[in-house]
């Protein structure tokens, strides 16, 4: 049986297990949520033997030069030592500071971080509840010092473990540990002309927002569009916020978009993968994000491609579904 050796703590690897299962099952705690390697919340670092290759897909250069890999998307096939020091990025404690409703499902958490923490908006960070080491992610919808503190958009699950507790009166003035950032979705200002297509569904929009923010408080100057869709009028949110920034910004425009309207709100209806504008290359020279459910998200990743962005323009977040 294959041995690991865990920061001086042994687990055995049974046959089917990958390492975060094998972990687990040790009684060995280490950070994890989606366990599909997207948050890479439970990364690790090989000490002694070499990391599975497969398990480093995605992951950066650097990290990678390192011996860093995915313990979640890793099968051992020899005895290996890994270690969990300085394998999750940035480690600061934050407080939960406030909440406020923006929607039926969803809530506004801001955290006050106790230190330092360097992010660009848009990408997510995983939160660890320290009573029990419950690991969840959610996107930055603010950039540094716009606002206070890190602003998240809570998706509240009945019953959800993180969202329901993170989103109580028993949260406040509470501290998480907040690790990361992570993602490849954020603002960059060396093309200040290029047109910008937002799009997203539900609580994706909270990396949108956090772009949004960035590249017009920088300046951008090309055309930035955002198509946030929702199924009925009731789960869109800051509706009111968006169309104040694209009544004081030209550059800017704000679609809200539902499925299901029965004539009473206005909205336009249609899903969102049919907002994109005709032809073959509608959206060459264009930067397109997308953010949401992944079935949805690779959907409008391979549309935005069909129709002209370059692969290298298209940014994706997409949400794996965790409570």
């Amino acid at each position: 049986m294959i041995r690991l050796d865990c920061d001086g703590q042994v687990a055995h690897v049974s046959p089917g297990e990958n390492l975060l299962q094998a972990l687990d099952s040790a009684g060995i705690r280490i950070p994890s949520s989606c366990r599909s390697g997207v948050c890479q919340s439970c990364l690790v670092r090989a000490v002694d033997g070499a990391a599975p290759a497969a398990a480093q897909r995605g992951l950066k250069p650097e990290l990678v030069a390192q011996g860093y890999f995915l313990a979640c998307q890793a099968l051992a096939e020899r005895d290996l030592s890994l270690t969990l020091n300085g394998s999750s990025g940035a480690s600061v404690l934050a407080a939960v500071s406030e909440h406020e409703r923006l929607g039926p499902d969803v809530t506004r958490v801001r955290l006050e971080p106790h230190e330092p923490f360097a992010y660009r908006a848009g990408q997510f960070v995983n939160i660890e509840r320290p009573s029990d080491g419950l690991v969840r992610s959610y996107s930055l919808a603010n950039p540094p010092g716009v606002g206070r503190g890190l602003e998240l958009h809570v998706r509240v699950v009945p019953g959800g473990r993180m969202s329901s507790w993170l989103t109580s009166d028993a949260a406040l003035r509470q501290d998480v540990r907040v690790r990361g950032p992570v993602g490849e979705c954020f603002y960059l200002p060396d093309r200040l002309e290029q047109p910008i297509l937002l799009l997203g569904v539900g609580t994706g929009l909270a990396p949108l927002l956090g772009i949004l923010r960035d590249a017009l408080a920088q300046g951008h100057r090309g055309r930035v569009r955002l198509v946030h869709g929702a199924r009925t009028p009731a789960s869109l949110y800051l509706v009111d916020e968006l169309r104040a920034l694209a009544n004081t910004h030209d550059q800017f425009e704000y679609e809200p978009l539902v499925l299901d309207d029965r004539g009473r709100s206005g909205f336009q209806v249609g899903s969102i993968e049919h907002c994109f504008e005709a032809g073959p290359a509608a959206l060459a020279e264009h930067r397109v994000f997308v953010c949401g459910d992944p079935e949805l998200v690779e959907r409008l990743r391979k549309r935005a491609f069909l129709l002209g962005a370059a692969r290298r323009d298209i940014h994706a977040d997409a949400f794996m579904r965790a409570s």
